[in-house]
């Protein structure tokens, strides 16, 4: 089950949702509008290791835009910072995004209960586009939780990517032990 437009101002009032900045107006009868941020990476190295520290370059989109390119995966941002006490959320493209042939998100569609942070955007690309700081990239929809959660994600001592800041965060993959 989803929550409602009514549902989600319910829980916005409650504070177990948590959208800043937040706009009425990007609220769906289901969804809430996210924004792309005006910030951008690129890993430095073009072969990647699951077990090493890969770094990433930051950049600032710029006002008239900044076109992606398809085969260089680039790590976004949303403008939003959120927090999400008592659902799960997942993120999801805009269907206008999909149209212009932009994928948010390779695999890291869901948080978690406790989520609090800007969401990093894992964006790969069909055919050149240029894209805008501020512009609507993806949706967030809320699904209630089944049972009391033990540990949200803001409490596990583990967490990689608790208080995501405006920026985005490269693959912690290698503080996992394998």
């Amino acid at each position: 089950m989803i929550l409602s437009d009514k549902r989600i101002l319910e829980e916005i009032e409650k504070g177990t949702i948590k959208l800043v900045p937040y706009n009425r107006g990007c609220l769906g009868s289901n969804s809430y509008d996210v924004h792309l941020g005006k910030w951008l990476a690129t890993y430095r190295e073009h072969i990647l290791d699951a077990k090493k520290h890969n770094e990433i370059e930051y950049f600032e989109i710029p006002e008239d835009g900044f076109v992606l390119y398809p085969h260089i995966f680039y790590l976004g941002v949303t403008d939003e910072y959120t927090e999400t006490h008592e659902h799960v959320p997942f993120l999801e493209g805009k269907s206008s995004t999909g149209r212009l042939g932009i994928d948010i998100h390779a695999t890291a569609g869901k948080g978690d209960v406790g989520f609090c942070g800007n969401w990093t955007l894992e964006i790969s690309v069909k055919q050149p586009v240029k894209v805008y700081k501020g512009m609507p990239i993806g949706q967030l929809i809320y699904f209630p939780v089944d049972g009391e959660v033990e540990v949200k994600y803001n409490e596990k001592k583990d967490a990689k990517y608790s208080g995501q800041i405006s920026k985005p965060v490269e693959s912690m993959m290698w503080k996992n032990k394998f």
